[in-house]
């Protein structure tokens, strides 16, 4: 089992990267209260451990090279935030046999029928994302997260 912070980590980064997909190609602002929760500063204005967190985690993820942002909005947002495009091509593509058999998401049976194209949308790192979120189970949600984060490598123009 994770220490309890990476498991929110990995909750907070899935969160952050759907909301980008699903505004893309379009700016959108990140707020951390949408992702982690509500919080009161407290008496000093300070936020939560677990506000900072997530607000580390949306900083991390431009760090990496996987979103992108105008400007922060003091520690609550990232303004005009977008995927990078190696984010975008990792999200939209096809997970590994390996993950998808980790996770037993697809059975078979589940695509039995089913158009390629379809067959091929239902084991894209995101469609995994948003339903390991809809299933709300840390362990889900932190192996998909590791597949999308560990396995294989982004491939960016300038490593042709």
């Amino acid at each position: 089992m994770a220490d309890i912070h990476i498991e929110e980590f990995y909750k907070d980064t899935a969160i952050a990267l759907v909301q980008l997909y699903s505004a893309f190609p379009r700016r959108t602002n990140l707020f951390v209260e949408d992702i982690a929760g509500p919080d009161e500063p407290d008496e000093f204005g300070l936020h939560s451990k677990r506000h900072m967190a997530c607000f580390g985690a949306l900083l991390w993820l431009e760090e990496e090279g996987l979103l992108r942002y105008v400007d922060t909005i003091r520690q609550e947002a990232l303004d005009q935030a977008v995927l990078t495009q190696k984010a975008f091509v990792r999200l939209s593509t096809p997970a590994s046999a390996e993950l998808l058999e980790n996770l037993e998401v697809l059975t078979p049976g589940d695509t039995d029928g089913l158009p390629e194209s379809v067959r091929q949308d239902l084991s894209t790192h995101i469609h995994l994302i948003r339903n390991a979120l809809r299933n709300g189970s840390s362990a889900t949600i932190s192996r998909v997260m590791q597949g999308v984060f560990f396995s294989g490598t982004f491939v960016t123009s300038a490593d042709h």
